[in-house]
């Protein structure tokens, strides 16, 4: 692995660590923390619904919250996967690419922070649904709210350095996600990078690490599935096919079969 250190600012020990080593090793966790809890705690890998305690906020909060993160999640993937070459050679420029980030990047965020807000209001105003929330589920809401927190601050101030000069997320901290899949971690780029986008980083690195050991693991089991799956029919019965049924016990009845034929008479 090698590690490229372009920066005119000295790459400390700290730096190595947090953008050359830490999503590594957050990256081992979430896979052998993932196989292990699978394997051995495949009862615990649920949400832990507490629908049966409140269901009315539950209805608003909940689908806000989901599909708000669904497009948050979608503006991470295109932020930092497509180079920023792609979008210049198909025209789209700078300004253009930021105000679509701004308005709906803080639109997403603003619908995820209603609904994480709901949600930590249900929860603790409830007296049965606190009941039901554990010391884990605590710290997990405490870290997913600093994250989305800091997120919107760096989306809102993190287009400028403390000295003024103006800073493009896709310049620093998009080039160095990159580099993390070919192994050879730019460290300089993350290091040009403000203060709130590295914020950001690393207590997003902590979440992610978080999940196989949170109710977040749910989000590996969703329900995907349901969108492809067969049609199920639901057939009625008449009145003489439940006559048939309580007098012969259950199955199914034979159909064109002598038996059939004695039994109706």
């Amino acid at each position: 692995m090698h590690v490229l250190l372009k920066t005119e600012n000295p790459v400390t020990g700290l730096d190595i660590f947090l953008w050359g080593v830490l999503p590594y090793l957050v990256a081992a966790v979430l896979i052998g923390g993932t196989i292990w809890r699978a394997r051995y705690d495949q009862f615990g890998w649920t949400t832990r619904s507490s629908q049966l305690y409140e269901s009315k906020l539950l209805r608003i909060a909940s689908p806000l919250f989901h599909f708000a993160m669904l497009a948050v999640f979608m503006g991470h993937v295109v932020g930092l996967l497509i180079p920023k070459a792609l979008t210049d050679w198909i025209g789209i420029s700078q300004e253009m690419y930021h105000a679509g980030a701004l308005y709906g990047g803080g639109l997403a965020g603003l619908a995820l922070v209603v609904g994480l807000v709901l949600l930590l209001w249900r929860r603790f105003s409830n007296r049965a649904v606190t009941r039901a929330t554990t010391l884990n589920d605590t710290l997990m809401y405490v870290l997913m709210a600093t994250v989305i927190g800091v997120g919107m601050v760096a989306t809102l101030t993190g287009d400028h350095t403390p000295t003024g000069e103006h800073h493009n997320y896709r310049e620093t901290v998009s080039v160095w996600f990159r580099s993390l899949f070919v192994l050879q971690p730019d460290l300089g780029a993350m290091k040009s990078a403000t203060w709130q986008f590295q914020t950001h980083v690393v207590l997003g690195l902590v979440l992610i690490a978080s999940i196989p050991f949170t109710r977040l693991i749910h989000a590996f089991s969703a329900p995907i599935h349901y969108l492809f799956r067969p049609y199920i029919v639901y057939r009625s019965h008449s009145p003489r096919d439940r006559a048939s049924a309580t007098t012969q016990g259950r199955g199914w009845d034979p159909v064109g079969t002598p038996d059939n034929h004695r039994s109706q008479r």
